[in-house]
């Protein structure tokens, strides 16, 4: 596994990230909460667009993967600035977002702050404003904990270890809601969701759907795909979507 190289932002965080040169339209991945840009997914497009020689980064947010922070630190607007620098640094011209559950809230948020750099969105299960969906699920002493302590520990899917949520993960996240307001999408959007998602449920990807406006909008369901998205047929279509929207 090669080395990553690193971009400094303005507010001193070292990002990690792998870009790879090409022709034609560039594709950028946004990875989910805690994942990195070493994920089967990542891999899988960064491997599709060294096949079709296309234009491809990939990268850590701060307190994820190799780049500086801790996780623990970080919060939605801190990590949807990350993705602006890198994006406004190391790509050129427009370019086609790929985000991967909170990347697909993160490539909203990037749109919505630089329209002329994004040609293209793909949402894989999509989690827009999840953090006050966590909040809303919380029950009473999950709650007074988070609020006393500034932090509470939620049992993990994918690991033996419980991940905390902190206040400011929470709070942060109220300054970044897409689906409080208006959500004008004027570039091609395709959500990709599976049915078997329990963490982001289908309610989701539909709400989303109603919700945002534009004048190519689509959702595409795979009827017992999993969060992870990531089964060989879940990564062809992936692809497949990106040859679509490169055309």
């Amino acid at each position: 596994m090669s080395q990553p190289s690193f971009h400094q932002t303005a507010a001193g965080r070292r990002i990690a990230y792998h870009r790879l040169g090409g022709q034609g339209g560039g594709v950028v991945f946004l990875g989910g909460f805690r994942s990195d840009m070493e994920g089967t997914k990542a891999q899988h497009l960064a491997a599709w667009a060294k096949a079709r020689r296309a234009p491809f980064l990939r990268f850590d947010y701060s307190g994820h993967g190799a780049s500086s922070g801790a996780f623990l630190d970080g919060a939605i607007s801190d990590w949807a600035d990350d993705a602006c620098e890198a994006i406004s640094a190391l790509t050129e011209g427009p370019q086609i977002l790929v985000g991967s559950s909170m990347g697909g809230w993160i490539s909203l948020l990037v749109a919505q702050a630089m329209p002329e750099k994004v040609a293209g969105i793909i949402g894989i299960a999509a989690a827009p404003d999840f953090t006050e969906d966590m909040w809303a699920a919380f029950d009473a002493e999950q709650r007074a904990q988070l609020l006393r302590e500034g932090v509470v520990n939620l049992p993990s899917d994918y690991s033996d270890e419980p991940y905390a949520i902190t206040r400011r993960l929470i709070e942060d996240g109220r300054n970044s809601l897409v689906l409080q307001s208006p959500l004008p999408l004027t570039v091609p959007v395709r959500f990709l969701q599976g049915t078997a998602d329990t963490d982001v449920p289908v309610s989701v990807a539909l709400r989303l759907l109603e919700h945002a406006t534009g004048p190519d909008i689509r959702l595409t369901l795979v009827k017992g795909a999993d969060h992870r998205f990531s089964t060989p047929d879940c990564l062809d279509l992936v692809a497949q979507t990106l040859e679509e929207l490169l055309g």
